[in-house]
């Protein structure tokens, strides 16, 4: 009796890249199960880097990250509107202030739980996404309804917090299967998304729509556009190797993996602390930045100076990925950040008139937005030699942003209220002194944590 045999057989231009340890790995458990006495089934992959399911994968992770990232970036219109409306105006304005940073800090720490549920469960990771966008929508939908803060934390925070992450967190797992030597440039693409949707999108839609409309109806509108587009979206996020059928009773992976090589290695520490500094950083500018605007300017300057920041990091962002596939990673990771902390101490700091807090918003937001586009450099190092970990590599490296995102306004917040009591001069006008020392000093840190980087990664 003659046994089936199935191969499946990369489309690949690129003579020098084989097979992945993934992609052994699922042919193989694909040979093992098959049934005796079928035909012989022969399955063609298509081609990494390029080819048009590459970009329509890259297209469709870009539309995404503009739905959850772009809109969680944007919280801050939300904030300046419930804080001056009823029913939330009479709130606690620390309390409505947490409802967007406990939905980023549940989309940055999700990723590392969310690479162990599908690694155990591949097979369950599109119908997983499309729970994340009906919970997406049905969490904006029920936020119209409430009158009580908890309840607004509850729903668009930690509700769409969990649904944003089951949006996005597959996206970053699958683009090791579709790019390789463009990987830098793909998730440049993707991550500006981000800046995209807080930048240009998001504001002028919420904006227009609250004035109207007020925030009930903005709800409920942008939850039935962003169940129709993260639908199509959708449709283009697939996977490239198939991924395993199991049958009833076979045994599948260990929820967490026997070995974990990249939590013994130095780089993948350094990393992650480079990160988080760099995330402690970033998030209080993004906060703060329309902040210190409207006290030099108008609402209006402040809402330019924000699309400014934002649509600057979607440059940096593309800009640093196609560097990252052509130049060691850890320079780009130091000049990011020792940039970013040069426009902090001298830009803002001396920053007394709209043009320089423009020059600042532009700098900043460019270097330190485009961060985010090494990571997939590092984790790919991190992981070696187990490529097949590197998405779980990249998502606890990711954690420690999640922490920031929460941590960095929270500290910011308090040297605000310090810098407030005391008489400023020429440098950190408006009481922003100390959060502009504290900014910079962390941008310091992550430089020096860069150069760590550089010492401790595999030699090639």
């Amino acid at each position: 009796m003659d046994s089936e045999s199935t191969s499946i057989r990369p489309l690949n231009p690129h003579s020098d890249i084989e097979l992945t340890t993934l992609e052994q790995q699922r042919s193989d458990i694909s040979l093992s199960s098959e049934q005796p006495g079928a035909s012989v089934n022969v399955q063609e992959l298509p081609p990494v880097d390029e080819g048009r399911k590459a970009w329509i994968f890259c297209l469709s992770g870009l539309l995404l990250e503009t739905m959850v990232w772009g809109f969680g970036f944007s919280y801050g219109i939300f904030q300046a509107y419930y804080t001056s409306h009823p029913p939330f105006d009479k709130a606690s304005h620390i309390a409505v202030a947490a409802v967007g940073p406990t939905a980023l800090a549940i989309e940055y720490g999700a990723g590392i739980f969310l690479a162990f549920v599908y690694g155990r469960y591949p097979d369950h990771m599109k119908k997983s996404m499309w729970f994340g966008l009906v919970l997406n929508s049905m969490s904006l939908i029920l936020s119209s309804f409430v009158n009580q803060v908890w309840l607004l934390i509850a729903l668009q925070g930690v509700g769409l917090g969990i649904a944003g992450s089951l949006l996005y967190w597959p996206v970053i797992f699958l683009v090791s299967e579709w790019f390789v030597q463009r990987k830098g440039l793909a998730s440049g693409i993707i991550f500006a998304g981000s800046g995209i949707g807080a930048g240009f999108i998001f504001p002028l839609i919420v904006n227009a729509l609250m004035d109207s409309l007020g925030h009930r109806w903005t709800l409920r509108i942008l939850a039935a556009i962003q169940a129709v587009f993260g639908g199509i979206a959708l449709v283009g996020v697939c996977p490239r190797i198939p991924p395993i059928k199991y049958r009833r009773g076979q045994r599948r992976p260990q929820f967490i993996p026997p070995r974990l090589q990249f939590f013994s290695r130095k780089v993948f520490w350094t990393f992650a602390t480079t990160t988080f500094l760099q995330a402690m950083s970033y998030f209080p500018v993004s906060l703060y930045i329309a902040v210190f605007t409207a006290t030099i300017s108008s609402p209006l300057s402040a809402t330019i100076v924000l699309s400014m920041f934002n649509s600057s990091g979607v440059v940096g962002q593309i800009l640093i990925g196609y560097l990252s596939d052509r130049f060691p990673y850890p320079w780009i990771m130091f000049g990011s950040t020792m940039g970013s902390a040069i426009a902090a101490f001298l830009l803002w700091g001396f920053a007394d008139t709209l043009a320089r807090v423009f020059a600042f918003a532009i700098i900043f937001g460019g270097l330190s937005g485009g961060f985010s586009s090494v990571t997939f450099a590092a984790a790919t190092d991190a992981a070696n030699p187990n490529p097949e970990q590197a998405g779980m590599a990249a998502s606890a490296a990711t954690l420690g942003k999640g922490i920031a995102a929460v941590m960095g306004p929270i500290i910011s917040g308090v040297l605000l209220e310090a810098g407030k009591s005391v008489s400023s001069g020429p440098y950190g006008k408006f009481g922003f002194g100390p959060v502009e020392i504290f900014v910079g000093s962390c941008a310091i840190a992550g430089s020096m944590s860069s150069l760590a980087v550089l010492a401790t990664r595999p030699r090639p």
